[in-house]
């Protein structure tokens, strides 16, 4: 599948002030894949190395943090020849050796000629470092996310509509009907499916979602052996809790995230350890709230109080366990978790964009459902399930923040009208 990570990867890989690469993620978002990928395309030979079950290797590196004593070794036990800039050396699930995480600081500084990359699901997450740091300073470090919405249109073959997408984006032009409403027959399918490849890759296959929810049950059940191998027991329930409440969360009218929906007499005292371990795995999607729509956002968040999504919208779809021809349906179907759905695929592609994801919020009057900075400017944007667009919270952000535009995210054709740029849903990746 086409990624557009890979494009950064090559920038990577011709970077005179390249060091060792790190590939963040969760499980299942195509890391091994790519990478695998990027070194049969732009390498003359990959050696990959998979330390959940190189023993041997990690066993080494444990004893020896040289550089060029490591290569050495790679060579042996693999029998292929390291050569700089003719061969990738891909250290896969480095969450599993924290001293081959370590060697990435020896290789940035000694041996810098080498190409070294790494990927792993649970790097930001606190496991096992008493003896061993993470390579602050020494690294390159990309995050990898589910495939985006364009994404799933190249998957699927309509690379000439996405194409068209990004052209009626630029210029606010409305799409002709029939292609509109093709793209909104496959955002419905995307809500279902989600971005996760081996889903994509089985729908593409089968045409069917019952497989599709077959693979993403499969994910979820890693998700949950994660959650019970990489912390103590005591956690992984707390943990586990905070992830099946979030259908329940984002249901609620005010999808502020609440510790007593997990359970009664929940604090952040109690769940907020949980919090950070969905967070920095990847698994959810934070979005804080901001106490004033000012430049720069980041200076302006509330860390107290957010929202918390759900890393794909296809697990999403899963685990709440809404109908599915309820998403599918070509109808306006009145149904409060759609907008939740809705909303929490926005943050998705948001979040692949590598934006900030924050939420306004006016004594609880108004609420804008995400806030963005671009070229310096603070954008209120509203989501939609429908077409059904009448809101007041917008017009209160923008006079009060004298907003220059804002955007407003629904079922509704492309256009421009009284400072609103309205977005359908299927071209969010433009945003």
């Amino acid at each position: 599948m086409k990624r557009k990570i890979l494009d950064s990867l090559v920038e990577w890989k011709n970077s005179d002030e390249r060091k060792p690469l790190i590939l963040n993620g969760a499980r299942q978002v195509g890391k091994t894949y790519i990478l695998e990928r990027f070194g049969e395309e732009y390498f003359e030979n990959v050696v990959y190395l998979n330390l959940e079950i190189e023993g041997a290797l990690c066993d080494f590196i444990e004893k020896e943090l040289s550089p060029l004593k490591i290569i050495q070794f790679i060579e042996v036990i693999k029998k292929q020849e390291i050569t700089p800039d003719k061969t990738l050396i891909f250290f896969d699930e480095v969450q599993a050796c924290e001293s081959a995480l370590t060697s990435l600081k020896y290789f940035c500084e000694q041996t810098p000629e080498y190409h070294i990359v790494s990927a792993g699901s649970l790097l930001g997450v606190a496991i096992n470092r008493e003896k061993y740091s993470f390579p602050v300073g020494k690294v390159n470090e990309f995050c990898m996310y589910p495939l985006d919405f364009e994404e799933f249109l190249w998957a699927l073959g309509y690379e000439k509509l996405s194409k068209e997408i990004i052209n009626h984006y630029a210029r606010n032009e409305a799409m002709p009907d029939t292609l509109h409403n093709i793209a909104l027959e496959l955002y419905q399918k995307y809500l279902v499916i989600g971005g996760m490849p081996a889903a994509v890759k089985s729908f593409i296959k089968t045409d069917s979602f019952l497989k599709v929810q077959i693979i993403q049950n499969d994910i979820f059940n890693e998700y949950i052996a994660d959650m019970a191998k990489y912390a103590n027991a005591s956690t992984s329930v707390k943990i586990r809790a905070c992830y099946d409440s979030i259908p329940a969360q984002l249901a609620k009218e005010n999808a502020k995230f609440q510790y007593k929906v997990v359970k009664r007499g929940g604090t952040a005292t109690i769940f907020g350890e949980a919090i950070e371990w969905l967070t920095q795995a990847n698994i959810t999607l934070k979005c804080q709230r901001l106490e004033h729509g000012l430049i720069p956002i980041n200076a302006y968040m509330d860390l107290i109080n957010f929202k918390l999504y759900m890393g794909d919208t296809g697990i999403l779809t899963l685990r709440s366990g809404i109908p599915l021809q309820t998403i599918l349906s070509p109808l306006e179907i009145e149904n409060n978790f759609l907008g939740a759905m809705t909303e929490n695929y926005v943050a998705q592609c948001f979040k692949a964009k590598k934006y900030r994801l924050a939420y306004w919020e006016s004594e609880g009057k108004a609420e804008v459902d995400f806030v963005l900075q671009i070229d310096g400017k603070v954008v209120p944007v509203e989501v939609k399930k429908g077409r059904r667009n009448r809101s007041k919270s917008l017009s209160v952000f923008m006079e009060k923040y004298k907003s220059e535009y804002a955007i407003r995210i629904s079922k509704k054709n492309f256009g421009f009208e009284n400072s609103i740029k309205s977005v359908p849903l299927y071209s969010v990746f433009c945003i």
